[in-house]
């Protein structure tokens, strides 16, 4: 392909420049290599290389500045050089003739098949929504180098791609996508595929309706804004009236502006104009502006429409001039220097060309004498008939030839005139206008008449009209529709159509209809038309299809038995019957037709007589609808009319499927005309898949079937077949009748069942919907796949999409298979079996509905309330709101007053009685009896002996505590825990306390002083013991009281028994115990634990590995102040492994374990030489050392272990190494001293000597105790006086 270019010329530097293809800006980067964009020196081009099909377009250079944009276009065509064609590509047969005489420009075919598939129905949308309408294009013959055209039209009007509109093609589906529909957007899409010189159409319609306003009652927004007659300060601003005006009048439209660039939004006008267009003045020259309008009533202002296309503030004739170099391809702006000094001339054809209430706009022609200067304008006014003339425009001069004037009074008749302006000065007036009033030249329309609509569809209506008299300017019309009787008008279109015809679609279907007209202009709506008169929306119904599939059923000698197939359209309506024609075939020549019957015959079966033996005949059938006889089939094949002599009967006919779902259908069938020799015995039924060979045809049934129906199940979804039917008798099997249409097992979306249903009266019905009727539709039911005759077993009542088959009495003769078809569908159809065991469940839930009963969700019951009162109630699962109840004391009833409070809620379904208190006397039986329509019920409750005097205690026991409630109380009675530091504290929760509220403290009715009031803070009150022991039992009380009233609630803390005192002693004992720790000693090993203080209720034992240990003089146990220990003298190895302590607190075992095997994870110790080899401090240390200060210590002992123990110091329970102060010796493996030369204060403390080695640990505790002498004490303390 060659490589195409092109040029665009511009002088000005400031420009920016910009390139589209089909108004799509050209991305470089996205297609490398295919795009080349050069700027040199002005000169801006673009290079399209290898061009292809693909690059046919319009492609545009767009040049912009703060003055303005201009553009260029220009279109590139690709063509196919001749030579290029390859012959493989054409279709054999195609052509007989060279490739240059094709008559299409790709050369390949006369003629396109294209056809429209899944294609787009008439839609409805909303303001804002993304809406996408698409067709599956096909096109035969496929050439797959060439691609169609693919076009959109709205209304007639070629669609371009833009921000709101977005078009698609796969090379397959054609999609328009509105990416933010408004109500500009409405109106009939036509998609056209183009190839060659041959296209075809598809056309829907699409619905915008008006968005949701933001304020209620607020009018739709105003749609199809535009700008008319631009010049440099001056724009006409045009729209068109919405339809939906929020239920009040529309009292007029603010119109707002916005600078292209910026998102300010200016409003142009300070009170509403009715007029729907208006001039906006004060545009800044050279810039670019976008404008909207809004709706105004009674409620509010409406949302603003879709903002229009940009325009550009520019003389027109600089506008014109732009435009005329557009085809140029270059562009060039020069500025021309001023001349100056000549005063303009006056302008001319001074005249005005829109007068309306609110304003008049005049337009002039500039004057011939000008000079070169630019020059501006002055508008003067005057009232008709005097020459008082005003300068409107007094600050600033206009620059374009047009100019609105406002501030005129509505009625008067005015002047203008006009002056022109330069440097040099101002120039005599132009000739003044003739008088004009200020009113509307332009009328609101009378309404339209004759308001007629007609059929359609099933869902629409065709409307038309006249257009009303003298009408002016229309801008189209609306049409609003209404259900009869509702009162209540909805629009039909949304976007003004034009002509006198419209179709209203998203009807309902058998809904009847009256609709309204009003036309518009830009002076506003006209007055609805007349109503038209009611019209059902029912589909327009047409002749039907022919009939097809003729065969012989039957031959004797001078007649014949035809048999055929219904047509497939039946034009909207019921078939009314058939009428057949004959003729005679002499020679395979056929003569003329003939008619077989003059009156309609309803069956698909009919027999000729009068006809010639031997003789050849063709048969054609035409069926006949309320619109008419329509078109014969087709001619049959020839037929021989002779005498069937066979034995096997003749073929079945009128083979036909209904029910047919995802694996199965039912096939229904007529039996043979011609029975043969002998009596019908059975029917056998074939099928296979639609596109298997005949080989393929098997047989459904082994036996032969003596009904004329079958339900085939095992059917394969999506898998289409046909079937057959023969029948047979003593001679064998007869012909097979004709095949069936082909039918794919499916399920369709909607399909419904038939359905029983008993109501409330008993009455057992089947029930069936349809949704897809049309206005012809009937509901046919059979029994059996039979007629239903006999109308004393059943009766039907059919109501629009319904249909239900009432059982009379129910019985065995009602025994079957119960079937349902909706007429004029296709194929809507469902069956329903009734056998032995389902009727006996449909009799027995018929019995229950007859004669009901109220279910309940809870028996009668009985309850004490928070205040002491009785409370009898029962919940039944749902009642009437004409439900009520009998209350029944002792086979008395009742009611309600001062002792019984009695209410029935229907809503809830609870029943209940409140008794205020019991007394002997309402010992009994309490019955309630319900009663709702004719359901009842009834629950009774026995309260007599034990149960009833419970009850009365109980209720008794709550009405005190109530009592005692509306006071301080208490809600935790008193009680006790263990704090972490193993105190003591009483607690208690109270509840309505207030300020005036006292808490008193007893011990042994004696008061307890406490130091602080309680704040009652958390709602708790505690009283905490410290230390708790012996002294501290008694009983403790505690007291609340206000003026309201007081309450008491005690603790026993005593040492007898099992009392809480023994039990918390106890347990703060266990509590506190310390781990496990090992001693040596000189006779051996101590394990011990230490407890706060020790009780003696505490049970101490001693475990090791599991076994108790059994005390003797080697090993013993025992207490020695609080510390609780275990003596292992002489040791042994049998004495390794784990030791456990447990403690007993009467309710918890407490266990403390040390492990002295060497294995566990506690104490490792290795008993083999733990007595004779662990390192010990053997003696010399005292356990208390008193020293005077300054005085020299020395301490010194043995330690022994092998191996020689590591020694250390610590110094209240800190490491302490040997210091100038202090000279800590380790000698001879043995002897460990600890010397201080002079003692001081700071020396006291306690001093642990601690030796270890792999055997054993040992520590060794002494206290060293510093004091002052007493005179020396005295003097220090005069010493500090003095300096203080």
């Amino acid at each position: 392909m060659d490589t195409a270019e092109f040029v665009l010329f511009a002088i000005q530097k400031t420009l920016k420049h910009f390139l589209y293809k089909n108004n799509v800006p050209i991305d470089v980067q996205a297609h490398p290599g295919k795009y080349t964009i050069e700027n040199r020196y002005g000169l801006h081009s673009l290079e399209i290389s290898t061009c292809d099909f693909d690059d046919i377009a319009q492609y545009r250079a767009s040049a912009m500045n703060v003055k303005g944009e201009i553009s260029a276009y220009a279109s590139l065509v690709v063509k196919r050089y001749k030579g290029e064609i390859d012959a493989s590509h054409l279709h054999a047969g195609t052509f007989s003739m060279p490739l240059s005489l094709g008559v299409t420009p790709h050369g390949f075919a006369s003629r396109f098949e294209i056809k429209f598939i899944d294609k787009f129905e008439v839609m409805f949308g909303r303001e804002g929504e993304t809406m996408s309408l698409g067709c599956t294009v096909v096109i035969s013959p496929d050439i797959k180098r060439f691609k169609p055209d693919i076009e959109w039209y709205r209304n007639g009007v070629l669609i371009t791609p833009s921000k709101w509109v977005q078009m698609h093609w796969t090379g397959e589906r054609a999609s328009l996508t509105l990416t933010h529909a408004n109500k500009e957007d409405e109106g009939l899409y036509t998609l056209r595929v183009v190839m060659g010189e041959y296209y075809e159409e598809y056309s829907g319609y699409v619905f915008v309706r008006d968005a949701d306003a933001e304020i209620p009652g607020a009018p739709g927004a105003p749609l199809d804004v535009q700008c008319l007659d631009a010049n440099k300060d001056y724009v006409i601003v045009s729209w068109k009236q919405p339809a939906v005006d929020g239920g009040n009048p529309i009292l007029g439209y603010f119109i707002d502006r916005c600078e292209v660039g910026t998102t300010h939004w200016t409003q142009c006008n300070e009170t509403p104009v009715k007029f729907a267009r208006f001039p906006v003045t004060g545009l800044i020259e050279g810039r670019s502006y976008i404008f909207r309008v809004r709706a105004v009533n009674r409620a509010g202002v409406s949302l603003p429409s879709r903002v229009s296309e940009a325009v550009a503030a520019l003389d027109p004739a600089d506008r014109a001039r732009l435009r005329s170099k557009v085809s140029l391809l270059a562009i060039i702006v020069t500025e021309e220097e001023p001349a100056e000094g000549v005063i303009p001339g006056p302008p001319t054809d001074l005249q005005v060309i829109e007068a309306t209430k609110n304003y008049v706009v005049l337009s002039w022609k500039p004057p011939g004498q000008r000079g070169h200067e630019g020059i501006m304008y002055f508008v003067e006014k005057c009232i008709a008939g005097t020459e008082d003339w005003q300068r409107v425009n007094t600050e600033i001069p206009v620059k374009s030839p047009r100019f609105a004037v406002f501030d005129l009074s509505e009625g008067k008749s005015y002047c203008f005139r006009v002056r022109c302006c330069n440097s040099a000065g101002i120039g005599e007036p132009s000739e003044a206008t003739e008088a004009t009033v200020v009113d509307d030249k332009l009328d609101i329309p009378k309404p339209p008449g004759r308001i007629m609509p007609t059929r359609n569809t099933d869902t629409s209506v065709v409307v038309t009209w006249t257009e009303p008299p003298d009408a002016k300017e229309l801008v189209g019309y609306y049409i609003e529709s209404s259900v009869v009787g509702s009162g209540h008008w909805e629009p039909c279109n949304n976007n003004p159509v034009k002509g006198t015809r419209f179709i209203c679609h998203g009807l309902v279907n058998g809904e009847k209809y009256i609709f309204r007209v009003r036309a518009v202009n830009a002076a506003g709506l006209s007055e609805f038309s007349q109503d038209s008169e009611p019209i059902e929306v029912q589909a327009a119904i047409a002749a039907p299809s022919p009939p097809y599939d003729i065969t012989v059923l039957e031959s004797v000698r001078d007649s014949m038995v035809l048999g055929w197939k219904q047509p497939k359209a039946t034009g909207g309506t019921e078939i009314t019957g058939y009428y057949v024609n004959y003729r005679e075939v002499i020679g395979g020549v056929p003569g003329k037709w003939r008619e077989a019957n003059i009156k309609a015959i309803s069956e698909r079966a009919y027999r000729i007589e009068n006809l010639k033996e031997n003789m050849v005949y063709q048969f054609q059938v035409a069926a006949a609808n309320l619109a008419g006889v329509g078109t014969p089939s087709l001619p049959s094949k020839p037929f021989k009319c002779e005498e069937w002599t066979i034995a096997v009967p003749g073929p079945p006919h009128d083979v036909t499927y209904t029910e047919v779902r995802k694996d199965s259908l039912v096939l229904l069938w007529k039996e043979p005309v011609y029975t043969g020799r002998s009596p019908i015995a059975g029917y056998y039924i074939d099928m296979k898949e639609t596109e298997a060979k005949e080989e393929h045809w098997r047989s459904v049934n082994e036996k032969p079937l003596q009904k004329k129906f079958l339900k085939i199940a095992g059917l394969t979804e999506g898998v289409s077949y046909v079937f057959r039917v023969r029948a047979t008798n003593q001679a064998g099997v007869g012909r097979p009748s004709d095949i069936t249409d082909p039918v794919v097992a499916e399920t369709r979306p909607g399909t419904k069942e038939v359905v029983v249903n008993v109501d409330d009266d008993g009455v057992i019905s089947l029930n069936f919907e349809c949704d897809q009727m049309s206005p012809n539709s009937k509901f046919v039911w059979s029994k059996n796949y039979e007629p239903i005759e006999d109308d004393s077993r059943l009766d039907i009542d059919s109501k629009g999409g319904k249909s239900k088959a009432i059982f009379k009495n129910l019985g065995e003769d009602d025994l079957g298979i119960y079937s349902c078809v909706v007429t004029d569908t296709d194929g809507v159809s469902s069956g329903y079996t009734i056998d032995e065991e389902e009727m006996k469940r449909l009799l027995a839930l018929s019995h229950e509905r007859k004669f009901p009963t109220i279910p309940l969700a809870s028996e009668l019951a009985v309850e004490i309330l928070e205040k002491g009162e009785v409370r009898f109630w029962l919940q039944a699962e749902k009642l009437s709101g004409n439900a009520k109840a009998n209350f029944v004391f002792n086979d008395k009833e009742i009611f309600n007053g001062e002792k019984y409070k009695m209410k029935v809620d229907q809503r809830t379904g609870l029943v209940e009685m409140i008794m205020d208190k019991l007394e002997d006397k309402d010992e009994g039986t309490y019955t309630f009896q319900l009663q709702d329509g004719k359901a009842t019920n009834q629950s009774s409750l026995v309260l007599i002996g034990d149960v009833f005097k419970k009850l009365r205690d109980e209720a008794e026991f709550q009405r005190k505590e109530w009592h005692r409630k509306q006071g301080p109380h208490f809600v935790d009675q008193l009680g006790w825990e263990v704090t972490d530091e193993c105190n003591v504290m009483l607690k208690c929760k109270v509840a309505n306390i207030k300020k005036e509220t006292h808490i008193v403290w007893y011990k042994d009715d004696r008061e307890i002083m406490v130091d602080e009031e309680h704040d009652f803070k958390d709602g708790v009150c505690t009283l905490l013991i410290s230390e708790f022991s012996k002294k501290d039992t008694g009983i403790y009380e505690v007291i609340l009281k206000d003026d309201r009233g007081k309450d008491v609630s005690e603790l026993k803390l005593t040492d007898t028994g099992q009392s809480p005192f023994c039990i918390l002693c106890v347990l703060l004992a266990a509590l506190s115990a310390t781990d496990l720790k090992i001693q040596s000693t000189a006779e051996g090993i101590r394990l011990y634990s230490f407890v706060t203080y020790y009780v003696d209720d505490l049970r101490v034992g001693w475990v090791h590995n599991d076994t108790q240990i059994r005390y003797t003089d080697r090993v013993k146990t025992g207490v020695t102040g609080e510390q609780i220990w275990l003596q292992i003298n002489e040791p042994t190895p049998q004495d390794k492994g784990k030791y456990t302590m447990e403690l007993f607190d009467g309710k918890t075992g407490h266990k403390k374990t040390v492990d002295l095997s060497g294995q566990g994870r506690l104490t490792k110790v290795n008993y083999a030489h733990f007595f004779s080899d662990r390192a010990r401090v053997l003696g010399g240390l005292p356990d208390v050392v008193t020293i005077q200060e300054g005085k020299a210590l020395n301490l010194s002992c043995t330690v022994w272990g092998d191996p020689t123990p590591e020694v250390s110091w610590l110094k209240n329970e800190k490491s302490f190494v040997s210091d100038a102060n202090c000279i800590l010796k380790f000698e001879a493996g043995k002897n460990v001293s600890f010397t201080i030369s002079a003692v001081s204060t700071h020396d006291s403390g306690k001093y642990s000597l601690v030796v270890k080695n792999k055997y054993g640990t040992e520590t060794s505790d002494v206290t060293v105790s510093v004091f002052i002498p007493e005179e020396e004490q005295e003097n220090n303390n005069e010493n500090k006086k003095t300096k203080a």
